[in-house]
């Protein structure tokens, strides 16, 4: 049993990635250690194929707990991904040799999970109370009728939307509006702030005050220092400062600087071979 004690928050994000490893690899075998050794004296070679086996072990814990069919890994609270995409430009998967008839009349292109979600909210007024973030914390998604029904248990979950990029343009300013907007029965809705229907979902997020002092652009940043490293932080970071997207890439940088510069004792003491020596700065 492998036992990890959390003691700080980056200890969350390693073992995330920890557990997502896969199983353990080695390679043994049987060879006559003076016999192989004269003959890489000699030959002057090495196995390359040998050496690049990837072999997977399982010993016999592992092998008696999988055959009983115990629980690998469990979750809890239940993370509900939540897909979205613009106006007539949800993602479609078909076969190459598929017919384009059958491609367009499949169930996923006339009710997307995002779709659905504003359906509901035309006759549901419950529905309409909640982000579409907060949707799976009363409601379920059934996969097979591309529908949202009521929550009849009190199991806990928690909705999440897919990361998009500041590159990506007009999604990733409708990413920011679905963790505001509440109750929206169509793509017009989202956009409409005050009464007022704006152009896009940038000119939406500027009505609402989320740009002007650059919050959402510190939130994506410290979002996403909890599952990436810091070096793809610098990188987003730079990519928003290249794009023009920050009205002071100063005050971002004084509230963010912690997450960007994550790494960098352990870099530092990586390269000077000394471990601790900056552990107090």
């Amino acid at each position: 049993m492998n036992l990890e004690w959390c003691n700080q928050v980056g200890s969350i994000k390693y073992l995330f990635k920890y557990i997502n490893k896969g199983p353990d690899r080695i390679t043994a075998s049987i060879v006559d250690p003076t016999k192989k050794k004269k003959q890489q004296i000699e030959n002057n070679d090495h196995d390359e194929i040998g050496e690049f086996y990837n072999c997977r072990y399982i010993s016999a814990c592992e092998a008696c707990w999988r055959l009983f069919g115990y629980d690998i890994h469990y979750r809890t609270p239940s993370v509900e991904r939540l897909s979205f995409h613009l106006e007539h430009k949800q993602p479609v998967v078909f076969k190459p040799n598929q017919h384009l008839n059958q491609v367009v009349s499949k169930p996923t292109v006339a009710a997307s999970q995002f779709l659905a979600w504003m359906e509901c909210n035309k006759h549901d007024e419950d529905a309409r109370k909640l982000s579409y973030v907060e949707f799976p914390t009363k409601y379920v998604w059934n996969k097979s009728d591309k529908i949202w029904t009521k929550r009849k248990t009190k199991s806990k979950a928690l909705g999440r939307l897919n990361h998009v990029s500041p590159k990506a343009g007009d999604i990733y300013y409708l990413r920011i509006l679905l963790n505001k907007i509440k109750g929206p029965t169509c793509y017009e809705d989202i956009k409409t702030i005050n009464g007022i229907v704006h152009d896009s979902y940038k000119d939406a997020c500027y009505a609402l005050g989320l740009l002007d002092d650059d919050r959402e652009y510190i939130s994506s940043i410290n979002e996403t220092h909890h599952w990436a490293t810091a070096s793809f932080c610098r990188s987003l970071f730079v990519m928003l400062i290249t794009s023009d997207s920050l009205s002071s890439p100063a005050h971002v940088f004084e509230e963010t600087y912690q997450c960007l510069s994550d790494d960098v004792i352990h870099v530092r003491e990586q390269e000077i071979g000394v471990r601790g020596k900056y552990t107090n700065l």
